[in-house]
């Protein structure tokens, strides 16, 4: 007689963290999941922010090194992210078969002054040691971008300093005037830049403690950028600035490479402007040359981990990421039918701007994550067809997703562990408009090879 016997060498199949079934993903798409919605060391919904950074350290090395270096590059220009890029670098710069891409790689993504430091920081996170040959070559490569107002900008007190940074790496200058510049930066006598930053600072020494007129100056001599002001209306509006300057500054700024989830999270802490800058987060959508032709179903994630802010100092929440991307979808796409998903799947009108933000906002309570049966829903509600469906999502869903019938793509806004768009579904990770980019990309190349996706 034979009798069953239990298989104990099976694989259990990885599930999300609200019980789904996940994908088991090899170390290069895993890479990509950790890093590029990543705000390093920032906590999520579910998982700690140091838990996400160990990920990455560990999968740097199953990664090969011109992949690594691609994904730290693409992090940094198209995600817009800034210190996961660095953490990338860093990490190459610890294995052997990867130092050799150093360099190059850190010259390039490192774009911003204080960036210099910052990944000096994250080098010595575990204690200082000698910095590698690699490097030093890639900070000192780094250093010969920066003009005065860059360097004296971002010249700020901290474990590490920017003329630390230079002493560390050797940097030659280009010039006799880099020379000079550079001296002044190890003597601290760099000439202080009239920003927004330091020019609150000496507002704050100001006995009457009126920062009023300070934004006010501000705001006449346009010395903000754009991410500067919409950051600082709500500081704006609790100094009683005139509103008028306000508007005025909300038309003339520059908003190309602004995305709608930057406004959206403006007009919460400053609702009485709204209008303006919906106005101002339009010009943001003009000229996209990319178009998604026929009929596109999105399907947004308003479950309650959505609700989570992207960063502890940040005002930006992920569901801001995802009604960023929504709006950006619904001007590039020929037709659109839009649904949110939570416990349920909700049908909801294919507004613009903000009365889009509201209308998904509202559509039902923010609470579970049932992904596949909202799948399911969309399926009997569009039984005429449609050319593709876009989920927007931190994937943790309570059920199991089913294949998509058609072009299915999964825009995945968090760095949990596992996530359940991969198989038969395109997965893109991040939430600039680079995703929607790759999108229209990616059928434009499959119309003229006459492949699917």
């Amino acid at each position: 007689m034979r009798l069953n016997t239990l298989n104990l060498n099976f694989k259990l199949r990885p599930r999300t963290h609200e019980g789904a079934p996940a994908f088991d993903l090899a170390p290069e798409p895993a890479l990509r999941r950790a890093g590029l919605s990543c705000m390093l060391w920032e906590d999520e919904f579910y998982e700690s922010g140091v838990h996400i950074a160990g990920r990455i350290r560990g999968l740097v090395p199953k990664v090969k090194p011109e992949r690594v270096a691609a994904l730290a590059v693409e992090a940094r220009e198209r995600m817009k992210l800034r210190h996961a890029p660095l953490l990338l670098v860093r990490e190459m710069a610890r294995h052997a078969t990867h130092r050799g891409l150093v360099a190059e790689t850190l010259a390039r993504v490192i774009q911003r002054a204080d960036e210099l430091s910052e990944f000096v920081a994250i080098y010595w996170a575990n204690g200082r040691q000698p910095l590698s040959a690699q490097v030093k070559k890639g900070l000192a490569a780094a250093f010969t971008k920066f003009d005065e107002y860059a360097l004296a900008k971002y010249d700020r007190a901290g474990a590490v300093r920017l003329r630390d940074v230079l002493f560390l790496c050797h940097a030659r200058p280009v010039d006799a005037a880099q020379a000079a510049l550079w001296k002044r930066l190890a003597e601290n006598e760099l000439v202080v830049p009239d920003t927004w930053e330091v020019a609150l600072s000496a507002a704050g020494r100001i006995e009457d403690g009126d920062k009023r007129a300070v934004w006010q100056r501000l705001l006449t001599e346009r010395k903000l950028g754009a991410l500067a002001l919409l950051r600082n209306l709500r500081n704006m509006r609790e100094a009683g600035v005139d509103e008028q300057l306000v508007f005025e500054a909300l038309a003339a700024m520059k908003t190309e490479r602004v995305l709608p989830f930057r406004f959206l999270a403006a007009a919460r802490h400053a609702p009485q402007w709204e209008e303006a800058l919906e106005q101002a987060m339009f010009r943001s959508l003009e000229g996209r040359p990319a178009r998604l032709a026929g009929h596109t179903v999105l399907l947004v994630d308003v479950s309650g981990s959505m609700d989570a802010p992207i960063s502890h100092r940040s005002e930006m929440r992920r569901n801001d990421a995802a009604y960023g991307l929504a709006i950006l979808l619904r001007e590039i796409a020929e037709k659109v039918t839009i649904f949110t998903f939570s416990n349920y799947a909700v049908l909801v009108p294919s507004r613009r701007g903000m009365a889009l933000r509201d209308a998904l906002d509202r559509s039902q309570p923010h609470q579970g994550t049932y992904l596949g049966s909202a799948i399911g829903k969309v399926e009997s509600n569009c039984r005429d067809g449609y050319d593709r469906i876009v989920v927007i999502t931190d994937e943790q869903s309570h059920d199991r997703v089913p294949a998509p019938k058609g072009k299915g793509y999964v825009i995945n806004v968090a760095s949990n562990r596992n996530g359940v768009g991969y198989g038969q579904w395109t997965h893109i990770d991040g939430w600039s408009e680079a995703v929607v980019e790759y999108i229209a990309e990616l059928e434009s190349v499959d119309s003229v090879s006459g492949t699917q996706t």
